[in-house]
Parts: structure tokens; sequence; C-alpha cells
């Protein structure tokens, strides 16, 4: 029996994760972070003519929606701009664009939003190549190349959506977001940042960079390959924090499932000890989420605990402790009811159905 079946993407797909480069469903998505900073805080910025187009594309966007004329207000939006000489690649241009992105995926027009980034990201790196690399230009860089990361990071998220489901597109560009980010971070280290360029990526906008790619392991069932991301993401992010208990579940369920390449050199953990590990991270994360109340206790911090209690039980039916399996998936039962967990509620039945056939 496998365990945890199913629940990595339950949880992959319930919980939110870092606003600014994260997607997908039920997260918060890069296009909201970008709504929130470069168009609604920042429409002062943008001339009258153009942001009284984006005012009413935002309202056929979030009040009477109406996705026929959002989009032409959009476009309209962005036709104005250019056409005063707005620099195409400002924070309130891309922004734009990528809102635009993000509306035609929540009206369900996922190859359309692809699209849309694919020519965004493509136009980004040709800036980098050529005006990016011009003197006094280095803070511009910054901010480009980070957009250019996220946006690969989305791509990836939107190839991997039941819509689109090529898995292949999807992690060529969540590898090619998580590499480009990487290589900046690693150029910076070893020859200092250079006068103008400013922060690289925050630690909470690269733990979900990493968390993207090890989540789309996890779907493949490479979980080796997702193990040491998920690693990385909780050295990035503080401890005590509703989304540190996600992601120690999702290691604790990608310990659980994982079946290590063999090596010529190196034997691969034994089983008991893979299932030990993971119990420990299980374990963790109820501790770590006992400490956190409200208002910083939220939805992650409760969904944890359930699937965390529900794997704890899977761990004890495979060691045959049938009375602790049991005990476990009535915990997670009774948890996921309070809080309105349905597919909690339904895989701790279905554990106990398991557990009682066992006992006979």
């Amino acid at each position: 029996m496998s365990v945890g079946i199913g629940y990595n993407v339950k949880i992959t797909s319930l919980f939110p994760s870092y606003p600014e480069i994260l997607t997908g469903a039920g997260s918060l998505l890069y296009t909201t972070y970008v709504y929130n900073t470069y168009i609604v805080a920042n429409l002062h910025n943008f001339p009258e003519p153009v942001a009284n187009k984006l005012r009413r594309a935002l309202f056929y966007s979030n009040q009477d929606v109406n996705p026929k004329k959002a989009v032409d207000y959009y476009r309209q939006a962005l036709a104005v701009a250019d056409e005063i000489g707005m620099d195409p690649f400002s924070d309130e241009i891309l922004g734009t664009k990528i809102a635009l992105a993000g509306f035609l995926e929540k009206v369900n027009q996922h190859q359309k939003a692809i699209d849309i980034l694919e020519i965004v990201r493509a136009d980004c790196k040709k800036w980098l190549q050529t005006i990016g690399k011009q003197d006094g230009r280095q803070s511009d860089r910054t901010r480009v190349l980070a957009k250019t990361v996220a946006i690969s990071v989305k791509l990836g998220d939107l190839y991997a959506t039941e819509y689109i489901a090529d898995q292949d597109a999807a992690g060529k560009n969540l590898i090619e977001g998580v590499e480009t980010a990487l290589k900046e971070q690693k150029r910076r280290e070893d020859e200092g940042t250079l006068d103008g360029e400013g922060p690289w990526m925050s630690n909470e906008e690269m733990g979900g960079a990493l968390e993207s790619l090890a989540n789309h392991y996890e779907q493949k069932d490479q979980h080796y390959l997702a193990t040491p991301l998920y690693l990385q993401c909780l050295a990035l992010l503080p401890q005590i924090s509703c989304h540190a208990v996600v992601l120690m579940n999702n290691l604790s369920i990608s310990l659980a499932q994982q079946i290590p390449p063999p090596t010529s050199t190196i034997p691969p953990p034994s089983r008991p000890a893979l299932v030990s590990a993971a119990r420990t991270w299980a374990q963790k994360s109820l501790s770590i989420a006992a400490g956190i109340k409200p208002p910083e206790r939220n939805e992650e911090c409760d969904m944890g605990c359930a699937v965390a209690i529900h794997n704890l039980g899977e761990f004890a039916e495979m060691d045959g402790d049938i009375a602790e399996a049991r005990r476990r998936y009535e915990e997670a039962k009774g948890l996921s009811q309070a809080i309105g967990f349905r597919d909690g509620v339904e895989r701790a039945e279905e554990g106990l159905g398991r557990v009682t056939k066992l006992a006979g």
C-alpha cells in the first residue's frame, strides 16, 4: 500500500502558497499579486487615458464580469499606453499583461493565457539580452529578470492544469524558472551585487519557485527529486508558520512514497527508515501547528493537521498497528468534519474501512 496516495496532490492544490510566485487552483495567484500591487494600488502611476481604460477592464473583470468587454478594455489600455510612449517593460505595463493572462485563466481560457505569457516572457528575454546589458540598467535588469522567473513558474503551473495537461512543458518551464533564479543568486554570491542592481528575489519568492517544481516532481511520482526541494523550501521559510506545516506534510508524504533510483556506490535508505522519517516530519508539523494561534493560524494549519493525522494513521497501518491506525483515522475524520474538509473526511473513512477489514 502506498502511503498518502492522493493527499500530496490535495495538499498542493488546496493550500495557498507564496503569493508572489506560486499559482494554480486554490492558491494565491501571482496575477492577483500583480493586480493588487501594480494596477489597483498604482492606478495613479498610469496616465489618465490608460487608467481610464484599465478601470473599465477591472470593472468587467471583477464586478460585472464580462470576458469580452474586459479583454477589449485591457487591449485598449495597452494600445493607448503604446501610443503615448509608456515603457513596455515597466512594472505597470508588464503587470497589465500578466493581469490580462490571469483574467483569461479565471474564465477558463487557459491556452490564451499561456499564449500571452509566452509572448511576454520572450519579449523580456530579448530585452535582457539587449537593453538590459546597458550601463545604468542594472535595477531594471533585476526587475525584468525576476518577472521572467515568475512567468516561467506560472507557465509551468498552467501547462500542468487538467485543461492543458502537458507535463513535459510544465516541467520544462518550472526547471527554467528555478535554474534562472538560482543562477542569478549564485552569480551574486560569487561576484557580489553590482552597484544599482538592488536585491534579488526574497526567500519567500525563491521558496515559491522551488516548491512549485517540487510539486511537479511529486505529481510525476519522482519523490526522490521532490524531497530535497521541500527541504530547501523549509530552510527559506519561517519555521513557525502555517505554510511550514503544509511543507512538512508534503515532505513527509514524499519520503513515505520514495523509491530512490539504484546507485553503484550508495545503498538507498530502507523502507522502514523512510517511513520513520516521514512519521517524524508529520509529527513535527502537528507540533508546529499547535503553537500557532489566531490571527496567524489559518486554514493551512487546520487542513495540514488533518492531513498529518491521517498519514500517521497510514504509517501505523503499514506497521501493522491497527489500533493506532484506527485511532488516527477517527481523529482525522473528526477534525476534517469540524473544519469542513470533505476530502479529509472521505480519506479517513476509507482508512477506517480498511482497518475494519484487517481486524476481521
